[in-house]
This record gives structure tokens, sequence and C-alpha cells, in this order.
């Protein structure tokens, strides 16, 4: 090729952006802990680092509306090499996750510049951070099953770290049952995947989606309630989510908001992902329901019973997981798109929600309703920043929580099913329940007279700032949600339709016999094999 072809071909082939979400921010960890003694330069290298995965997240979300965009790790094709696979979902999943891990990393900064980092200690925390931020990046974008497991177990170690920041012993004792949690479910998973190989002789999720129809129905219903099992403990659905609200609130702030917003919707989209890739015929959909309607239930009657904000706060976090798997158990392009809707919005309201009420922490000194009171009257702007997200987290009109909650239960009156309106029903309930878990929150937090005055204080204005940044991001995408819902309406139907995704992965007899594009571009047509070479054939 001549230089000009070049040139235009690295214009027009956006592949080389796909891992940058991943390497960027582990190049980083790597730097900033090796600047373990200057933490103005991690502070700086954080900074730059997700602003840089921002700006690949938003050129990626543009390129993959026109179709995946897949990268060959390594330059060897699928089913031999791990492919990172930039689609619809994927992108949009990764646009939101980075926006909120920004903004939560600029609060996180101006909380331990406040504190002087007591408790904090900043070697660690930067690359930890770092290290979760490559590992939410890798799961979004994998197309192999073990490489989305590795995707899991990054961001895992990195979370068990950051949960225990300060080593005091409410946090030692809360990571402790979220790293049994956890690995519980890392095995659950890990043993899945060793199945799934056993059974197909492949972990690569393109050639999955071709070969596990052809396997025993039996055999493959166990492999998907395997793979729902391990991915429900991370996404926190009942009954498998008792952890959740004893482990969260015992974090700082920051941590807890991302954990908040990311951890959980990890697992709510994998599920999306192998639903309907691998198990598009939806003999789990039943079970789905059950649980959405158990989740969305149980979560949201444990956030009435609370008398501390991050407790009700944490409790409304897997209330309304149950929202997003209804849209998956609904097997509807409609119920998928505005589920999908759903997970985006509720990423940025959620994590904004856990910001403000680390500011309101620290403004009332307490997070029990019965010792916070008149925070209204002392901080208006922090009454007003915890306010809205509440108000779009009930679902209130014309925010974005009330469009993505009406599109779900649009979806299930079309289904028409029993178990679907009953959801419906469910749907209805849980967020009146909600506006009168956050009434609850505001009268006795910012409206109600206070036990006792708390102490003056300025907030940091670049904590309130962040905050706020994530209260209007979660705002626009009420501004843009026409545009946005059928972005995600177009993701979803292509999720219905796999044939894309299969064809972007293997789309020639070379890629799918394994060989790498250069090779296969070197080879005669004459000399690459009829069909693909499969391991258990040799």
């Amino acid at each position: 090729m001549t230089p000009p072809d070049l040139l235009w071909l690295s214009l027009t082939d956006l592949s080389w952006v796909v891992p940058l979400p991943v390497l960027v921010p582990l190049s980083a960890a790597g730097l900033a802990l090796a600047l373990w003694r200057h933490p103005k330069a991690q502070q700086i290298i954080s900074v730059v680092a997700l602003t840089v995965v921002l700006l690949a997240s938003l050129t990626l979300l543009v390129a993959a509306d026109q179709g995946p965009v897949v990268l060959d790790v390594g330059n060897w094709a699928a089913p031999v090499g791990i492919d990172l696979v930039a689609d619809r979902l994927s992108t949009l999943m990764l646009t939101v996750s980075a926006a909120v891990t920004l903004c939560v990393l600029i609060y996180s900064l101006a909380q331990g510049l406040a504190d002087g980092n007591r408790g904090t200690p900043v070697a660690i925390f930067h690359p930890t951070y770092l290290v979760l931020s490559a590992g939410v990046a890798n799961a979004f974008l994998s197309g192999d099953l073990f490489n989305l497991y590795v995707g899991f177990e990054m961001l895992l170690a990195a979370s068990y770290v950051l949960l225990t920041l300060g080593g005091t012993g409410e946090r030692i004792r809360a990571g402790t049952i979220y790293v049994v949690v956890s690995l519980v479910s890392s095995i659950i998973f890990l043993l899945a995947i060793g199945l799934i190989y056993a059974a197909t002789g492949t972990v690569n999720l393109a050639q999955l989606a071709i070969r596990l129809p052809e396997i025993d129905p039996g055999v493959q219903l166990v492999l998907q309630l395997l793979l729902l099992l391990a991915f429900a403990i991370k996404a926190a659905i009942f009954p498998l989510s008792a952890w959740l609200p004893d482990s969260y609130p015992t974090a700082p702030a920051p941590v807890t908001a991302v954990f908040a917003g990311l951890l959980t919707k990890v697992g709510v989209y994998a599920i999306i992902r192998t639903q309907t890739l691998l198990f598009p015929d939806g003999r789990a959909d039943t079970l789905l329901m059950v649980a959405a309607l158990l989740t969305m239930v149980v979560g949201i009657l444990g956030a009435v019973a609370q008398n501390d904000i991050k407790r009700l706060v944490s409790f409304t976090l897997v209330s309304h997981i149950g929202y997003m798997i209804f849209g998956i158990a609904l097997s509807s392009e409609q119920g998928l798109g505005a589920s999908i809707f759903y997970v985006a919005h509720h990423i940025t309201v959620q994590t904004a929600l856990f910001l403000v009420v680390g500011l309101v922490e620290r403004r009332g000194g307490s997070t029990s309703l019965d010792q916070l009171g008149g925070l209204a009257r002392l901080a208006p702007l922090l009454a007003v920043l915890f306010f809205v997200p509440a108000m779009n987290l009930a679902g209130i009109p014309p925010l974005s929580g009330f469009l993505g909650k009406a599109g779900l239960l649009q979806a299930g009156v079309a289904d028409g099913g029993p178990l679907a309106l009953t959801l419906v029903g469910a749907g209805v309930v849980t967020s009146l329940l909600t506006l009168y878990a956050i009434v609850k929150a505001w009268n006795k937090a910012f409206w109600q007279v206070a036990p006792v005055e708390p102490a003056p204080m300025r907030l940091p204005r670049a904590m309130v700032g962040s905050a706020a940044s994530l209260v209007l991001l979660g705002v626009s995408i009420t501004v843009v949600a026409g545009p946005m819902y059928d972005y995600t309406q177009r993701a979803a139907a292509t999720l219905r339709d796999p044939n894309q995704y299969i064809v972007s992965v293997l789309p020639d007899r070379a890629r799918g016999a394994g060989v790498s594009s250069d090779l296969a571009e070197d080879t005669p047509d004459a000399e690459l094999p009829d069909e693909p070479v499969e391991e258990e054939d040799e």
C-alpha cells in the first residue's frame, strides 16, 4: 500500500481504538505504582488515563452504530485468538462507565485533598482504581468467555482492595463477606467455562453461538443455569443479593459510588450478552421473571425498612436491578431495548446518589436519619443535588427513570402473559415505594429539625462539582432520551439477531479456522481448509 492508502485505512479502520480502554488504564496503573512516592504525579496520570478512555469510548460508540468493530488480539483470528468486540451494547456501557469513573475519580481526589488522605493510601488507591476501570472495560469488550472471566477477576481483585481501604474493623468484616461471595461466584463461573469447553470445544462467544444449539438440550440448559447463577451473584439478584447492603455502605463514598454504579451492571451486561447470543431460545425466561419480581419487591421493602441513608440507597440499588432483569426476561426487542436504556440511566443516577450521600454524611456528620436534619437550610445546593437523582430514581416524569420504566412496562403489557403483567404491577408498586423511601429520607435528612445542629463546614468545591456533574449527566439522559432510546432499540435489534455478531467475528473460512489475518491475506484460497479446524477432531 502507498502511504496515503495506509493513512486512509488507519482513519477508517478503528479497530486500533478497541483495546485502548483496557490498555491505557493498565499501563497507567503500572506507571502510577512506579511513582508511588509522587502523589501529584499519580493524580495526573489517573485523570489523563481515564480521560483518554472516555474519548476512546465515545469514538467507538459512534463507530459501532455502523456495525461491530472487532480486534484480533495478537493478530490471531477467532476462534484461536482472543477477540475484543465493540458493538452498540458494549460501547454504550463502556461510554457511560468511563464518564462515571472519571467523575468519581475527581470526587475522590477532592476528598483526599480535603482530608489529607487519612485512611486512604494514595499509593495503593490510584493503581487499584485504574485496574478496576480496565477490568470493567475488558468485561464489556470481551468476545471470549474466558476473557470475560479475566475481566471479572481484574475488577473484583481491585474491588477487594478498594473496599478495605483504611483497614478499619468494619471494612475488613464487610470485605471478607464480599470476598467470600465473589469467590463462590468466580468458582461457579470457572466451572461453567470448563464444562462449556468440554461440551463444545471452544470458549469464543461467536463460535459458541453456533455450536451450543447443536448439543443435547439438557446439557445446554445446565450450562445456561450455571452461567446465570454466577452472573446473578455478581448482579445481586434476589435471593443472591444479601451480601450487597452489608458490604457497600462501609466503604468510602467514592468507592461505594463506583461499586454501585458499575459492578452489578457488569453482571447484568453478562446476562444480556449470554442470554441473547448463546441461549436465545428463552428457556430460562420464566425463571428470570420470577427472579426479577422477587428482586424488585424484596429489595424495595428492605429500603423502606431502613433508617440509615446509605443502607436505604443500597437496597434501592438491589430493587432496581429487578427492572433490568424484567426487560431481559421478556425476550422481546422492545423489552431488551428498554432494559439497556434503564441500565445506562441507572449507572449515572445511582452513582450520583451515592456521591451526594457521601456529601450528606460529611455535612451532617452521620448517615443515620435519626441524627440528620435541617440540611435544606444549611446546605441548599446539597438538597437540590440529592433531590434530582432521587426523583429520577423514583421515576418521576419527565426524567429518564420514568422513561425507562415506561418502556419496560409497555413491553410487559405488550407481552400480555400473566407473569409479565404481574411484573408490570410489581414495577408500578416498586416505583411508588421507592418514592416513599426517598421522601422519607428527604424529610428526615433535609426537612426536619436536627436533634443536634451539625458543626459549620464548607464542602470542598471539587467534591460538590464532580457530584453535580454526574447529576447533570443523569439529567442530560432525559434531554437526549429520544436519540438514546433509538440507539438502545437498535442495540436490542442487533442482539436479537446474533448473526451480525457472528459474521463480524467469523466472517470467512480463514478466520473461522483460526488463521491470523496476515496469513489469510498471503494464503491462496485453495490452501485454506474447507472446514474450521476443531481440536476435538484431531
